[in-house]
């Protein structure tokens, strides 16, 4: 039955063979338990979402030789033991009634290894290593590997493959001049550069056979120079359609593009114009991709024609039950998916297992289980201080197991710093997760009390068993002569907007903060996706190859300075995968990036400081403070010479840099162990 608000992402769809119950398609996402001896884990985590009722999943990439890792010794489908190890996997799924596909992904130029081949010598730069060219031979050896790969993908239980070639890897490079430089039969006309994909397919369909679902994932908008043409993506599907493939999902930029295409600063459905063009050019189901995060944007892009399916990775890394909720009408009970990276990109690249920044039981269902609701906990008062993202984890978790909460918040809302947070330009699914939390605290009638700075000798009279402090951070502020000034602000002053600030602005500090009120002061938040495309250079006509164009910067008009005492990279401690745009949107509006800066003082006359040996005044209107921060728990001590079980989270614990990820992560830890406690 379909769900009245949700009709088109709840409809099956028929592809002959099989029916899939729904429009909802998990995403590959690498989550580094592919790559572990005991797929267990991997196991428990695509059956959570299997139970959750996504319509069918697809896993992280799998290599069809060694070749073909993503590093060494990463995941692989190669032999008859490999194949029986993920049975563990697809019989999880299977038992949750589920449906999933390996992804078969050669990594080519890519490879983080020194037998990596492409099909031209020529390195990318994401990768230290300099490939080996393909010869015809091994081209022909390839191609036996992918449809090898998928006969023991089949015989490992799958119920499909998704052959990658999208995002810059093997097959993409075969298809995009940029790095086919062939002269042979593999390279030189597009005819010959399509020869390689179309005869992986051929061998995939040929070994898995015809009852058996094939993807193949084709990169539509490749948003880097001498990639396809507009006509050439056209050709390819149709070619593909003819050649056996199930569906073609939309593979957006190459890893190596200069331009967001999965961050926050990505609107929602931003990419689905890209599928609904190729739409009328072949039969195949189509599905959309990249930042589409909630059913209604699903439902609106299947609702208007733009996709058969719609494909969803972290937003069902943050909410497991997320095909459930919409289905049931309970959407404001989504863990919505704030495109930030932290813990689940920046974690692979860093080389640990993904995880989730609101979400932290993702990829740890086995260690981090969900605690069961006792009603004799009722009779168990605790206190939460601080509704910030540790505090509503952790009062959250403790309602849930049924604990009597009170939640005190000396502000008049929910969310700490990341009231702070949604305001910023490309930031603002942090209100989000305010929304979640405010939802499931109410479910777990949670006591919740605003405006209510609470003293320790109010909680200490409060028959409180445990007493959480998620009390914060408050701004540091910095020795510095002349810091009483009127030009300098707090940060806080800034992003509250409870300052006006001059067009001349000096930021002291280029941590994560420094960077959130360059970007406050400096970029125009985007209010469709038109803006995005035009400001990062994204051609929808596909005039150029690659559909890259001209990038059109607006701003705020503001001068700015950002400054930070130490030497080297400015804001080195930002995600290695969104780091890299957060920097470029800043520099594409003229902010000032200065390092091994010493101050001097402030003045009349502006910021007075030493830059490479030469002493300067910045003549500026103000001077923003983001020098760091400091815990601010002062209620621990009096509690604990009270004789009281006091525990420290988040900010007030430990306030070296902000770091929602360990605040929610803090909170949920805390809950489980007070839950354990008798």
């Amino acid at each position: 039955m379909n769900a009245p608000s949700h009709p088109h992402l709840f409809s099956p769809l028929d592809l002959g063979f099989t029916t899939l119950p729904n429009r909802l398609l998990m995403g590959s996402m690498h989550t580094g338990l592919e790559d572990a001896s005991d797929l267990s884990r991997l196991a428990a985590y695509f059956a959570a979402r299997a139970r959750g009722g996504v319509g069918l999943m697809v896993t992280g990439g799998i290599a069809p030789n060694r070749r073909g890792w993503l590093a060494p010794f990463s995941a692989k489908m190669t032999t008859v033991a490999e194949a029986k190890r993920h049975r563990t996997v697809t019989e999880a799924v299977h038992a949750e009634g589920g449906k999933i596909a390996l992804q078969l992904l050669h990594a080519g130029r890519y490879a983080m290894h020194p037998l990596l081949v492409a099909p031209s010598p020529l390195r990318a730069p994401i990768s230290p290593f300099r490939p080996w060219a393909m010869s015809p031979r091994l081209i022909r050896e390839t191609i036996r590997d992918f449809g090898h790969a998928a006969a023991l993908a089949r015989e490992a239980g799958y119920d499909g493959v998704e052959i990658m070639g999208s995002e810059g890897y093997l097959i993409n490079q075969f298809i995009a001049p940029r790095t086919n430089k062939r002269t042979d039969e593999w390279g030189g006309s597009a005819e010959n550069r399509f020869r390689f994909p179309i005869e992986v397919l051929r061998a995939v369909r040929q070994q898995a056979g015809h009852d058996f679902i094939v993807i193949f994932r084709l990169s539509m908008l490749d948003l880097v120079e001498d990639g396809s043409t507009w006509d050439e993506i056209v050709a390819l599907a149709q070619a593909l359609e003819q050649n056996g493939a199930n569906l073609l999902n939309t593979g957006i930029g190459w890893h190596e593009a200069r331009i967001p295409t999965i961050a926050t600063v990505v609107p929602r459905g931003a990419y689905a114009w890209v599928t609904a063009r190729l739409r009328y050019a072949v039969r195949l189901p189509l599905i959309a991709t990249n930042r589409i995060n909630t059913p209604e944007k699903a439902e609106e892009i299947l609702a208007s024609g733009q996709a058969d399916m719609v494909s969803m990775a972290r937003p069902l890394l943050a909410d497991p039950d997320f095909a459930r909720k919409a289905r049931e009408g309970r959407s404001e009970e989504i863990n919505t998916c704030i495109a930030c990276n932290q813990a689940c990109l920046d974690h692979i690249f860093a080389g640990k297992p993904a995880s989730c920044l609101v979400n932290p039981r993702a990829c740890r269902e086995t260690i981090l289980p969900i605690p069961i609701f006792k009603p004799e906990n009722a009779r168990r008062r605790i206190a939460v201080v601080g509704a910030g993202p540790a505090g509503m984890s952790c009062a959250a978790e403790l309602g849930e197991m049924g604990f009597q909460v009170h939640l005190f918040e000396a502000g008049n809302a929910l969310g700490g710093q990341f009231n702070l947070a949604k305001r910023i330009p490309g930031k603002e699914e942090f209100a989000e997760t305010i929304r979640y939390f405010s939802t499931r605290l109410r479910k777990a009638n949670v006591q919740v009390f605003l405006g209510r700075r609470v003293g320790a000798a109010e909680l200490a009279e409060g028959g409180f068993e445990h007493i959480v402090l998620a009390t914060g951070v408050v701004p540091r502020q910095p020795s510095l002569p002349g810091i009483e000034h009127p030009k300098v602000l707090s940060y806080l002053d800034v992003l509250n907007g409870t300052q006006r600030v001059g067009q001349r602005v000096a930021i002291i500090g280029a941590g994560g903060i420094g960077f959130d009120v360059a970007t406050f002061l400096t970029v125009l938040p985007h209010s469709s996706p038109e803006e995005y495309w035009r400001e990062w250079g994204i051609d929808p006509t596909y005039a150029r190859r690659g559909g890259l164009g001209e990038a059109e910067v607006t701003s705020t008009g503001r001068q700015l300075w950002l400054l930070q005492r130490t030497r080297g990279k400015m804001g080195a401690r930002l995600g290695k995968t969104t780091g890299w745009a957060h920097r470029l949107a800043l520099k594409k509006r003229g902010v000032q990036f200065w390092s091994g800066v010493e101050y001097h003082r402030i003045d009349d006359e502006g910021l007075h400081l030493t830059v490479n040996g030469q002493a300067q005044t910045l003549a500026v209107d103000h001077i923003v403070l983001c020098a760091g921060q400091e815990s601010l728990n002062d209620l621990q001590a009096p509690l604990e010479a009270a004789g009281l079980t006091v525990h420290c989270i988040g900010g007030a614990r430990l306030a070296a840099e902000l770091d929602a990820e360990r605040a929610i992560e803090e909170g949920l830890h805390l809950a489980l162990k007070i839950g354990q406690m008798a």
